[in-house]
């Protein structure tokens, strides 16, 4: 098995390519140790010193490390856990985890704007986004704002904020004109 590896613009976080699909769909979040009990290889993965989050897409694993230690010392490790996990023909996610399939739900007299903002968000934002290791997600839409979740390289990314400002919101704005901003939301 060959695992490639890629940066991300975040410089926290690196992107883990292991040749095979991680999630058949929706991606997988856990921002902590505890979330992360419910998939045999993000628990792997936080088993290394340093991990501070996991993500997974389709075909990438990104991990997140604190400040303190420097890829050079966890990346052979989590390599390593990484090659151990799919030798060990364990499922990715347990048996009780869900994966998010991205978009939260919204209804009422915004939800055709809304439609739009997440058909916009699918076909020109998440692709591009993924290549980065991350996810963007639409949270909610209140008065004209957009309201997005960044997981992944994108949470926590120093670009993250001209990306949203200059990238996304230009892109609602120029292709929705009920959208007025765009900001980012923790959940």
């Amino acid at each position: 098995m060959f695992i490639q590896t890629e940066s991300t613009p975040n410089p926290a976080t690196l992107k883990f390519l292991p040749g095979q699909t991680v999630l058949e769909a929706g991606t997988a979040d856990f921002p902590s140790a505890e979330a992360a009990e419910k998939s045999p290889l993000a628990a792997r993965i936080f088993a290394v010193d340093g991990v501070t989050g996991v993500f997974f897409g389709n075909d990438f694993v990104t991990v997140t490390k604190s400040e303190a230690v420097a890829w050079d010392h966890i990346k052979p490790a989590i390599l390593g856990a990484v090659m151990e996990h799919y030798q060990s023909g364990q499922p990715v996610m347990g048996a009780d985890a869900q994966t998010a399939s991205g978009h939260a739900e919204h209804s009422g007299e915004d939800s055709e704007i809304v439609n739009q903002i997440k058909a916009l968000l699918d076909s020109r934002v998440r692709p591009a986004v993924a290549q980065d290791g991350g996810d963007i997600t639409f949270h909610g839409f209140d008065r004209g704002v957009v309201y997005l979740h960044m997981q992944g390289a994108c949470a926590g990314c120093p670009s993250s904020t001209l990306t949203l400002k200059m990238g996304i919101e230009n892109l609602l704005r120029h292709y929705i004109p009920e959208v007025t901003e765009v900001r980012p939301v923790a959940v």
